[in-house]
C-alpha cells in the first residue's frame, strides 16, 4: 500500500472519479462533507488542506483528507465548520491509523465528527455522540406521517404558525435552491447576530469560511450542490438554510431566521419545506448534526447515527506535547457536558455575555 500526500487540487479527474464511486458503494460515506468537491473547495480557502491518496496496484483504495498543522499536528479537513470527518474508503479496505499518520507527517490527528465505520480509528475515540437524520427515503408523505406519530404537537403548532404566518404577513412560499448571492449574505447575517447572542463564536467573523460557502453555493452539479432554501412571507424572506447535499444525502448546516418574525417559528416551517423539496430531488437523508439537547432536532428525528470526536497519536514527542497541553482541556469540557448543572451554568454565561456584547439587544433567532 503507498500513500502520496498532495493538495486538493491536484487531484486528477479520474481520481476524484474513484472517489465518487467509494461515497455510492458505502450509504455511511455519502456525506457531502466527505466529498471531493467540499475537500476542494477547502483547499482552495485553505493552504494547510491535504490530501492522502491510499493506492494499491490496482489502483486507489481511500481518501484522507486532513489539514496539516505545525509541529506535526494535523486535523480534520475544515473541523471547525465540518459535521462529518473521516476516511473515504474502497468497500473491505484495511488500514493502520499509525502507518497512514505516518506518511501523512504526521505525529497527531484530531477528528471531531467522525464518521461511522472507521474502526481503525476507534481506540482513539474519547467521546461518541448521535447525530440527528430525517429519513425521507420513503417520500415526504411517509416522513410527515411518522412525524405526526412520535410528535403530534410539534406538526400541529408548526403547520398553525405556518397559516398563521400566511394571514398576517402574506402568502408563503419557498425556494429549495436559491441562487441569488444577496440572500445568502442575508442569512450570513442572521445567523452572525445568532451567534453573538447566543455568546458562540462567529463563523463568519472568518473570511475563509465566508469564502468556503460563498464557493460552495456556486456549485450546482449532479453529484453536489450547494442550496441556499429559503422562506418567504408576501414576497419578503423570513427564513433560510445553507447546507451541502450530495445526490442522496443532504446535511443541515447554517439554518437562521429573520427575528421579527419569531412568533410564527418560521425557521421550523423551512425545515419543513426544505425536507419536502430535498425528498422531491431523491434525497434520501437529511443529516441536521449532533443533537446537544435542541428541541428541534428532537422533535424533527426520525433516528440517529454515531459520530466520535478523539485524537490519533503516534509514538512520539509531538504526541507527548499535544496530550499535555489539551488533555485538562478536554477533561474540563467533558465533565461539564456530562453534568447537567454546570452545563446550564456555562450556557446561561454565554448567552449572558452574548446580549452585553450586542448592547442587551434581541438581534436574531435559532432555527426555530
Amino acid at each position: 500500500m503507498r500513500v502520496s500526500v498532495v493538495r486538493p487540487g491536484e487531484l486528477g479527474p479520474a481520481e476524484v472519479k474513484t472517489w465518487r464511486e467509494m461515497q455510492r458503494s458505502s450509504a455511511h460515506l455519502a456525506n457531502p462533507f466527505l466529498s471531493p468537491d467540499f475537500t476542494i473547495a477547502m483547499g482552495e480557502v485553505s493552504a494547510e488542506a491535504r490530501v492522502a491518496v491510499i493506492t494499491e496496484s490496482d489502483g486507489p483504495v481511500g481518501f484522507f483528507p486532513f489539514e496539516r498543522h505545525g509541529g506535526g499536528v494535523g486535523a480534520a479537513l475544515g473541523g471547525w465548520v465540518s459535521l462529518c470527518q473521516g476516511l473515504v474508503h474502497r468497500p473491505g479496505a484495511e488500514f493502520d491509523a499509525d502507518a497512514l499518520l505516518r506518511a501523512c507527517g504526521l505525529g497527531v490527528w484530531e477528528f471531531g465528527c467522525l464518521v461511522e465505520g472507521q474502526r481503525w480509528f476507534r481506540r482513539f475515540e474519547t467521546l461518541r455522540q448521535r447525530a440527528v437524520v430525517l429519513d425521507l427515503a420513503d417520500g415526504y408523505p411517509a416522513f410527515l406521517a411518522d412525524l405526526r406519530g412520535r410528535s403530534p404537537k410539534f406538526v400541529k403548532s408548526t403547520l398553525y404558525k405556518e397559516r398563521k404566518l400566511g394571514r398576517d404577513v402574506g402568502e408563503v412560499t419557498s425556494e429549495f435552491s436559491v441562487r441569488d448571492p444577496g440572500e445568502l449574505r442575508l442569512l450570513r447575517e442572521w445567523k452572525s447576530a445568532q451567534y453573538r447572542r447566543m455568546g458562540r463564536p462567529d463563523r463568519f467573523a472568518r473570511s475563509w469560511v465566508v469564502e468556503l460557502v460563498e464557493r460552495l453555493h456556486a456549485v450546482d452539479t449532479p453529484d453536489f450542490v450547494g442550496p441556499l432554501s429559503m422562506l418567504y412571507a408576501d414576497g419578503r424572506p423570513v427564513a433560510g438554510h445553507f447546507g451541502l447535499r450530495t445526490d442522496s444525502v443532504m446535511i443541515g448546516w447554517f439554518p437562521a431566521y429573520d427575528p421579527e418574525y419569531a412568533r410564527y417559528s418560521p425557521g421550523l416551517i423551512q425545515h419543513l419545506r426544505m425536507a419536502e423539496a430535498a425528498a422531491g430531488v431523491g434525497v434520501r437523508s437529511l443529516d441536521l448534526g449532533i443533537s446537544n439537547g435542541s428541541e428541534y432536532k428532537d422533535a424533527l428525528c426520525s433516528r440517529t447515527v454515531p459520530v466520535s470526536e478523539g485524537t490519533v497519536r503516534r509514538r512520539s514527542a509531538t504526541a507527548v506535547a499535544h496530550w499535555l497541553r489539551t488533555e485538562p482541556v478536554r477533561r474540563t469540557r467533558r465533565l461539564i457536558l456530562d453534568t447537567p448543572a454546570l452545563y446550564g451554568v456555562a450556557d446561561r454565561a454565554m448567552k449572558r455575555y452574548g446580549r452585553l456584547r450586542d448592547g442587551g439587544g434581541r438581534t436574531s433567532g435559532g432555527t426555530e
